[in-house]
């Protein structure tokens, strides 16, 4: 018979790449495309696809190996070969569903195979229990019902190379029109590519950090067929086998037949998709892994989970993120519990859900995705640092009318925010322990040689954070045309990632707007933000008269972890008594 050599294809620069998982075994039949091993190099996470629908003969690689474009990871007998081979009977205790009438003997064979491989995918399953002989097994319709359509990157303007910042579906979901696939990201702005059609998820080839253009392939959707809303079979009917063609999603758990007084009832499926079910427990069985995707493995990693006690809610109970993030948050939400009770304990108890429309009329509007990775930032931020905020005002009335004087002569724009940076700059170096960061074990500091300053900028999607490196080196004017144009930059949307790195400290000004005093929220990994407020004419005690006064609202925050109460009383003193008399910082 014709068998057919599979190799690693190209994966770029990268050799020696390490396999973490192998999806498929001698035995198994595939898909065209269906995955068949997963690598992980230092950057990504890659999985091979079948060249070619058939049967894996045999498997020249295990997990571990080190593999590189051209390494053999086995051999395929192709569809076409395996349909001319002669059928060869099965054991007496193991018979075959028999196939319906008009349907070649091949295809009956390869859906008994599919139904094996589903069986050995999720390891301890249990096999369905045999019908009564006169109430013959029914198998479930074949899969790939419906019209398949090719995804391609639609027209994106005259961009090449677009990253890909994330990947919102994986293989075997179920998407509709319109539904968001994937999200690029320009230097001026992130787009979403959506789903032209309503489909199930096939051979999807974009990872995070691959680069797009106009028409590169994404995945192939499968259209559900009418089949796949039809009603379960009949009662008396044994459990139909799973169907094939769903990629690393295919491996489904034979359900366990009721008692003869209570027979099974089957699901239904077509193509990728399948009935609802509740979510199923990993095995956890020694040496097995549990049902979940790579990328899940990884996030999985990241938190420390232990996958074989989480509930898989994905196809056929596959593992995915949002199963790793509920059981983390369930967790964490168990000591709260415990916190009511006398014993005592700690823990964040939940916001309880609201359904607001029972009181009126409501409309529900999505977060700009700055909005949402900025949320959980903060949100991290905030619960991690022990926040004090210190509160004072600096007199900038000679400051102001310098400003104002200086604008004139340079023909510079000069806002107060140069200035406020520049008095940073001296009172961090005056207190360098405010040009730290705490290590991620907390036992030691990590001290900075150089001195970057960010500030907070308002766009139309949320706040952002542009830093302007090594504020020790320049002067007023530089700073200012620096700030302004990654003001513009961060308006319009143009900011490259790495010009939002690297902050020693920052700046939120609030003087455009109004207010006085509040809280600003350490940026971390940062230990201290400034919050500036509008400034206000107040009358000042000079020892003889009032007299007034421009008196700027300073809020300083700052990690209590690393600077405690009088550390961050000099630093703000310092800092108002630069900001009062411009000569000192010059010295």
């Amino acid at each position: 018979m014709a068998k057919l050599e599979i190799k690693v294809p190209d994966i770029g620069d990268s050799s020696d790449v390490p396999v973490i998982e192998l999806l498929v075994k001698v035995g198994d039949t595939v898909t065209r495309e269906q995955s068949l091993i997963v690598l992980e190099s230092e950057k990504a996470t890659m999985e091979v696809p079948a060249p070619e629908a058939g049967v894996i003969r045999s498997l020249s690689i295990k997990v571990g190996d080190k593999v590189s474009k051209g390494t053999l990871i086995g051999e395929i007998e192709t569809e076409a070969a395996a349909a001319a081979a002669p059928k060869v009977e099965p054991a007496a205790a193991k018979t075959p569903s028999p196939a319906p009438a008009g349907e070649p003997l091949a295809q009956a064979k390869t859906e008994d195979s599919r139904s094996e491989l589903s069986q050995r995918r999720d390891g301890g399953a249990k096999s369905a229990t045999a019908a009564p002989p006169s109430a013959p097994t029914q198998p479930s319709p074949a899969s790939g019902g419906g019209q398949i359509l090719e995804v391609k990157i639609p027209d994106i303007g005259d961009y090449q190379g677009v990253p890909v910042i994330e990947v919102l579906v994986k293989d075997g979901d179920t998407v509709t029109a319109e539904q968001a696939l994937l999200v690029l990201e320009t230097d001026k702005a992130t787009m979403e590519v959506p789903s032209p059609g309503a489909g199930v998820v096939q051979g999807f080839r974009i990872k995070v950090g691959d680069k797009v253009s106009k028409g590169d392939v994404v995945c192939t959707l499968q259209g559900s067929s009418s089949g796949a809303k039809e009603s379960a079979a009949p009662a008396a009917s044994s459990p139909s086998p799973a169907p094939a063609g769903e990629g690393r999603d295919g491996g489904a758990k034979s359900a366990t037949a009721a008692p003869s007084s209570a027979p099974t009832q089957p699901s239904t499926a077509s193509g990728g998709g399948l009935s609802e079910e509740t979510p199923q427990a990993s095995s956890g069985k020694p040496g097995e892994l549990p049902y979940a995707g790579p990328g899940t493995r990884k996030f999985a990693r990241e938190l420390g989970v232990d996958l074989t006690k989480v509930k898989g809610s994905g196809l056929r109970g596959r593992i995915v993120v949002e199963d790793v993030q509920g059981f983390v948050k369930q967790t964490l939400a168990q000591p709260a519990a415990v916190a009511a009770a006398p014993s005592g304990g700690s823990g964040i108890p939940p916001i309880p859900a609201v359904d607001f429309s029972l009181f009126g009329e409501i409309e529900t509007t999505p977060l700009a995705r700055i909005r949402k990775l900025s949320a959980t930032h903060l949100h991290r931020a905030w619960v991690n640092i022990p926040h004090v905020t210190q509160t004072d005002d600096a007199d900038i009335t000679e400051l102001e009318a310098f400003r104002k004087s200086a604008s004139e002569e340079t023909g510079t724009k000069l806002t107060l925010l140069p200035f406020v940076m520049k008095a940073v700059e001296k009172a961090m170096q005056a207190h360098p322990d405010f040009n730290t960061s705490l290590s991620p074990d907390g036992a030691s500091l990590i001290k900075k040689k150089y001195l970057h300053i960010g500030f907070a900028a308002d766009t139309p999607n949320g706040l952002v954070v542009p830093v302007v490196r090594d504020v020790d080196k320049k002067g007023i004017v530089q700073l200012a045309n620096e700030c302004a144009e990654l003001a513009s930059r961060a308006r319009d949307g143009k900011l490259k990632p790495d010009e939002m790195k690297g902050g020693c400290f920052s700046i939120s000004s609030l003087g455009g707007i109004g207010g006085s005093y509040f809280t600003p929220i350490v940026n971390a990994p940062e230990v201290a933000i400034l919050g500036v407020s509008r400034g206000v004419m107040k009358p000042v005690w000079d020892g003889k008269a009032f007299q007034p006064r421009l008196m700027l609202p300073l809020s300083l925050s700052y990690d209590h972890r690393v600077i405690d109460g009088a550390l961050g009383a000099r630093f703000i003193v310092l800092l108002t008594r630069l900001l009062g008399d411009l000569r000192r910082l010059a010295l």
